[in-house]
This record gives structure tokens, C-alpha cells and sequence, in this order.
């Protein structure tokens, strides 16, 4: 019948008995219709990808750093920015000679992170990075402080690569058409929110992080800002480097300060600010050890080969720009167009036609490459939601792949809290970047300190004392940036980050609990559990109405052979319970007389554990219910309908001895029945 059931049939041939699980065949295609919202999916999706196609594609050193390092490599084009976005508004012009310190710091910070995750990538080669080594060295509870803290730097990254490549787009367009395009400026957070939109579309149909058109951005990028050292170096020998315009209309006003006390007070907050800024150019580092998997064998090795490919990219990126930053005094713009980078490609490459060209070149690969970093955390995000599921730590749903073999809830889920995200702050950069570095530099610290216990538990470990040094310092690194970060920033958005993260770690340790004690409910079951210990069965058919649903509903009843059927009403107005009396003595339903139940509160479900508990105080019945359950039209069926049977299911299923069956009918397939079929209550023959 069509109770709520999955049932599989085989040939009889296919063996088993007792207790065995038998493999069986997949049966042979059967035509059904498929639902309107399948069939919506499946034009925008295209069709569903079998099991059978989830190939794991390895990846080259060469594409791997581009797929892999174009979140890490991207933050290059606003890091230095960041930086003088603190300095400017309370140093002036001194903030260009400070730069250069700080940046070198940030690259100090950079090198001692990326001795550290040289290890993390070759001693643990499955995807997963501070998770997986936090879970190893400190067990599942701790390592949901590495799960919260990536999956808040996957969901920011979106918001900040979306942001930042749009501002490089308006960028080319300020410097092209001139400040009176400042109407662009309105479409900063449509162009972000659609961009975080087709992101997902693509991802949700399959696009695949191992793709080669995903590591060609990364290229364009680097050759982009080649070109543009280049030239910088050839004007710087044989001209001058032009200087930018520090009063321009838009741009942040400089600033000046007065009386020593203060100066010396507020110089040391403002440069914590500054290299807090400085640390967003490092987010991104962790994206290698995520995907370690991915990569030819041997794993560990290549990916540590282009873990320092990445870093000395970024260093030399990060470097690059803050230098024509000193040397052309290009300043942020108030309203972030057009950026610190945009301005030192149009300085350097000039008003030619060959300038213009660079430019463009410049500010497209920077957009590109910003929007194909966002895309890692597509990647990312999904899959550590993954891991954590099969831990029991997040909703098992994230564990499922979907129509296109995507793990398309946790796509759906990053999609949306980045799109909240982006459309609280207006999708403005230096709003974002106050929610960054704590996640990221969180993750750091917790690969640090499980790199540390993984080589104190192993006093054989060649150069032993030196890898922990190192891990050490990377762990100390870290912690002190997370703490600089949280209170430099705290006003200027990171409370929202230092608020939501001990909050997000106890809800997934609150997941685990109740899935943990699930799983001890459901095993404390006695051994003849499965073995039948009643004496009657009775089955109640709820019957509000007598229809083909209701009757479908006995008929099904009948061919189970319980020793007692009942059919009950509760009684709520009188004159339509007189009604269906009157439909149920005319409909066939042999001699199955209809029980009236009176529930003058309203309060059915009530009333039915009240009328149920009563018949099973034996301790002898076991009670089956069964629901007809009317199935209407997707969208507006659900308008016009009660659908009460689920409720009604959950409550019963509580008490012991009782067991709920929905039968469901399709009211959808049946609106227009066939002249074969009888009408509604007459001529409907039932077995007694």
C-alpha cells in the first residue's frame, strides 16, 4: 500500500534470511512524474550526477597553486590598504613611512606561519587543516574551536574576496570616466550580492575546485602585477615615479595630532590597529592544508613545495605594493574607489594608450582573482561542515551530497550568512575587515598548538626541538594577533566575531550532545525488542471526512488482518459530525461502525492520547493508528490546507505500545479521476 514506508523488493532468487542485509540489483528505470520544483532544479542545475562520477581529479603543483592560493595570493591587493586606512586619518602623510615597518612585521608573521604549516601539510595529508590536527592531538570537543573559527573565515572571506573585487571594478571605472561616475558607487553591494549569487549557481550545478580555468586567475594576477613592478622599476632608473594627489576630493583627510601625551598613546593603539589590518593579508594561508588531498602523490610533499611557492608570492605581492604606496603616496579613498593598488597602476603605467591598457589588465585580473578566492571558500566551507557532521557536531544533513554531487546544504548555508553579512555592512571592505583575522588567526593558533603535542609525544621525532620551537612561536604569534585584533577592533565590528565564536562552539558541542544521546536511547534497547509480546492489535482510523483517502485508509487497514479496527471522529462542531454520520452510513464500509468521540476544547491530539492511553492501561494491545493523509498541489495546497497528520504522528509516537502509520493519498494525481472510477462513498468495495 502507500503508507509512509520505504520498502525494497528483489527477486526471491537474492537469498538471506534471518538477520543478513542483502546487497540488491538496482531495479530497471520506471517512467513516474517528476514534481515541479525537480523539474525547476533540474533545468537550472542540469541533470543529476551519479555516484558513480565523484572522480577525485589530483592536482599538479602548478594548477594547485593557482586553484588553491588565490584566496591567499588576492589579499594582496588590499592588505597595505588596510593598513594605511588606520594610519592616515591620525598621522597624515607619516603614515607612508610607517608602512614599510609594519609590513615588515606582517611578513615576519608570514614566514614563521608558513614554517609551521609546512609541517601541518606533511604530517596530516587528509583534507581538513587546524580541524583535523586540533581533533588529533586534542580530541573532538577542542577541535570545534579550529571548526567554528574556520567556518567564520570561509563565511567572511565571501563577503570581503565579493566586496574587494567589486571595488575593483569601480576602481577601473573612477579612474577611466573620472569622479563624476561617483554614481557607481550605489552599485557596490547589487554587484557583490550578485557575484556571491553566481557563485553559488555554479557551485550548487558542480564546478570543480581541481578545474584549470580556476588556476588561470591566479596567473593573470601575478603576471598583472609583474607587468606593474616592472614598469615601476624601468621609471624608477630611468624617470620618476609620479606622486598621487593626497587632497583629492573623496580621499581620507590626513590628519594631525597634537600634545605629546596624546601622541604617544594614541601612536601605539593606531600602529595595533594598523598590523591587525596588516594580518587580513595572510588570510588564506591555511587553504593548502585544507585541500592537502588533493595533490599527487607524494601529498605532503607537493603541497609543501607549493605552500612555499604561496607565501614567497604573497610576500613579495604584499611587499611590492606598500613600496609604490611609499613611493607614490597613494591614499585611500573615504568611500574605497578608487583603491590604494588602482592608483598605483594608473601612476606607474601612465595616461598612454599602453598605460590604459595596463591598467585595465591590472584591475580585471584583481577582480578576477578576488572573486575566484571567494569561490575556495565554495569549496571549503562544505566540506569542513562534512567533517564536522560525520562528528556529530553539525546537522548530518551537511554530510549529503546533492542533485549535482555538491554538498549542497553547506553551500546553501554559506550563500546565505554571507549575503546577511555583506548586506549589514553594506558591503563596505574596511567594515568586513574588522571581522577577519580572529577566525583566520584562530586556526592558526590551534594548528600551532596541535603541531606542538604531536612532536612532544614523539621523542624520536628528527629535529624535534626546533619544530616545536617553531610551531610554538607560530602558536604565540597568533594568539597575540587574535588578541590585538579583538581590541583594536572590537568597536569597529569584531565584538560580533568574539560574541558569535564561544557562542558557536557550545551550540555544536550541544549538537553532539543530543546526537550522543540519540544514538544511547535508541541502542539501550532489550534483546527481544524485535520479537512480538502483545496479544491484540487494534487499529484506529482517524476520520474526519469520508472520502477516497478515508477509505484507502480501511481498506489498507483490513489487509493487515488486525484483530480490532476502529474507526473514530472527534467531535468538534454537531452538525458536521451529524453530517458525516449520515455520509459514513451510506458509504460501503461494511459493518465498520464510525466511533464519535466528543472534544468540546478543541484539543483533537489531546483527546486521541487520552482515548488511546485509555485502551492500552493492559498492557496487553499493542495500537495502531493510522492518519489518511491528503497530499495537495505543492504551493497552494499548503495555503488551503491543514496538513495536521505529522503532528498528530509525533505526539502519539511518545506513548508506548502505539504505533502511528500516515497513509498518504494524492489528491493531485486524482483531481480529475477517470470515468471508471466511482464516485467519492458509493460503490466502493471493501474487504470485510
Amino acid at each position: 500500500m502507500d503508507s509512509r514506508t520505504s520498502v525494497s523488493s528483489a527477486a526471491d532468487s537474492s537469498g538471506g534470511g534471518g538477520g543478513d542485509a542483502a546487497l540488491l540489483a538496482r531495479p530497471g528505470v520506471v517512467e513516474l512524474p517528476e514534481s515541479l520544483g525537480y523539474r525547476v532544479k533540474k533545468r537550472l542545475l542540469g541533470k543529476p550526477l551519479t555516484t558513480e562520477q565523484l572522480a577525485h581529479e589530483k592536482l599538479s603543483n602548478p594548477v594547485a597553486l593557482g586553484v588553491l592560493a588565490s584566496d591567499c595570493i588576492s589579499s594582496s591587493a588590499y592588505g597595505s590598504e588596510a593598513m594605511l586606512v588606520q594610519m592616515i586619518g591620525v598621522v597624515g602623510l607619516s603614515a607612508f613611512g610607517l608602512l614599510m615597518p609594519i609590513t615588515g612585521v606582517v611578513l615576519f608573521v608570514l614566514t614563521v606561519l608558513t614554517l609551521c604549516y609546512r609541517e601541518v601539510v606533511m604530517v596530516y595529508t587528509r583534507a581538513g587543516g587546524s580541524y583535523v590536527v586540533a581533533r588529533e592531538n586534542f580530541g573532538p570537543r577542542v577541535a570545534q574551536v579550529a571548526a567554528v573559527a574556520l567556518l567564520i573565515d570561509y563565511i567572511v572571506t565571501v563577503a570581503v574576496q565579493t566586496a574587494a573585487g567589486t571595488v575593483a571594478l569601480l576602481s577601473l571605472v573612477h579612474l577611466l570616466g573620472g569622479r563624476h561616475y561617483d554614481w557607481v558607487d550605489n552599485y557596490q553591494l547589487p554587484i557583490s550580492v550578485f557575484i556571491v549569487l553566481l557563485l553559488c549557481w555554479g557551485n550548487l550545478r558542480g564546478i570543480r575546485e581541481a578545474g584549470k580555468a580556476f588556476a588561470a586567475p591566479a596567473y593573470l594576477y601575478m603576471g598583472a602585477m609583474g607587468l606593474l613592478f616592472s614598469v615601476a622599476i624601468i621609471r624608477g632608473v630611468f624617470g620618476h615615479i609620479p606622486m598621487a594627489d593626497v587632497h583629492a576630493a573623496g580621499a581620507t583627510p590626513l590628519g594631525v595630532h597634537g600634545g605629546e601625551s596624546l601622541l604617544k598613546v594614541s601612536m601605539v593603539f593606531m600602529l595595533l590597529r594598523a598590523f591587525a589590518n596588516g594580518g587580513t593579508s595572510l588570510t588564506g594561508l591555511e587553504a593548502i592544508s585544507n585541500g592537502v588531498s588533493a595533490f599527487k602523490s607524494p601529498q605532503g610533499r607537493n603541497a609543501r613545495k607549493t605552500l612555499v611557492a604561496m607565501s614567497v608570492t604573497l610576500g613579495t605581492l604584499v611587499l611590492g605594493v606598500s613600496i609604490l604606496a611609499w613611493r607614490t603616496h597613494s591614499i585611500p579613498y573615504v568611500d574605497g574607489s578608487p583603491s590604494v593598488l588602482a592608483q598605483e597602476g594608473s601612476l606607474i603605467f601612465g595616461s598612454s594608450w599602453f598605460g590604459q591598457a595596463g591598467l585595465v589588465f591590472l584591475q580585471l585580473a584583481t577582480a578576477l582573482i578576488l572573486y575566484t578566492g571567494a569561490n575556495t571558500s565554495f569549496n571549503g566551507f562544505p566540506f569542513l561542515a562534512s567533517f564536522v557532521a560525520e562528528d556529530s557536531f553539525l546537522p548530518r544533513q551537511l554530510t549529503r551530497r546533492g542533485h549535482r554531487l555538491a554538498f549542497s546544504s553547506g553551500i546553501i548555508t554559506l550563500t546565505a550568512v554571507s549575503l546577511v553579512l555583506l548586506i549589514a555592512t553594506n558591503a563596505q571592505l574596511d567594515s568586513l575587515l574588522g571581522l577577519y583575522a580572529i577566525g583566520v588567526f584562530t586556526g592558526f593558533f590551534m594548528a600551532g598548538c596541535g603541531l606542538v603535542k604531536h612532536f612532544i609525544d614523539r621523542p624520536n621525532e628528527p629535529k624535534r626541538a626546533i619544530k616545536i620551537a617553531i610551531n610554538a612561536t607560530a602558536a604565540a604569534l597568533s594568539i597575540c594577533v587574535v588578541a590585538i585584533f579583538a581590541v583594536t577592533k572590537f568597536t569597529e565590528g569584531a565584538w560580533v566575531v568574539v560574541v558569535i565564536f564561544p557562542l558557536g562552539v557550545w551550540a555544536l558541542i550541544k549538537v553532539n550532545k543530543r546526537y550522543r544521546d540519540e544514538a544511547a536511547t535508541l541502542t539501550a534497547a532489550s534483546a527481544d525488542t524485535a520479537n512480538p509480546k502483545y496479544r491484540r492489535q487494534v487499529m484506529y482510523i482517524l476520520v474526519d471526512r469520508v472520502d477516497l483517502a478515508a477509505l484507502k485508509a480501511i481498506s489498507y487497514a483490513r489487509s493487515l488482518r488486525p484483530s480490532e479496527i476502529r474507526a473514530v471522529h472527534f467531535m468538534i462542531d454537531n452538525l458536521e459530525a451529524e453530517k458525516l454520520a449520515a455520509q459514513w452510513s451510506e458509504a460501503e464500509v461494511g459493518d465498520l461502525p464510525l466511533e464519535v468521540v466528543q472534544c468540546p476544547d478543541r484539543r483533537i491530539t489531546r483527546s486521541l492520547l487520552e482515548l488511546i492511553t485509555r485502551n492500552t492501561a493492559d498492557q496487553k494491545s499493542q495500537i495502531t493508528l493510522l492518519i489518511p493523509e491528503r497530499n495537495y498541489s505543492p504551493i497552494l495546497g499548503r495555503l488551503l490546507h491543514r496538513r495536521t497528520a505529522d503532528h498528530i504522528a509525533r505526539a502519539v509516537g511518545k506513548l508506548p505500545n502505539v504505533v502511528a502509520t500516515i497513509v498518504p493519498f494524492d489528491v493531485v494525481i486524482k483531481e480529475h479521476p477517470s470515468a471508471e472510477e466511482p464516485p467519492v462513498g458509493a460503490g466502493v468495495p471493501l474487504e470485510k
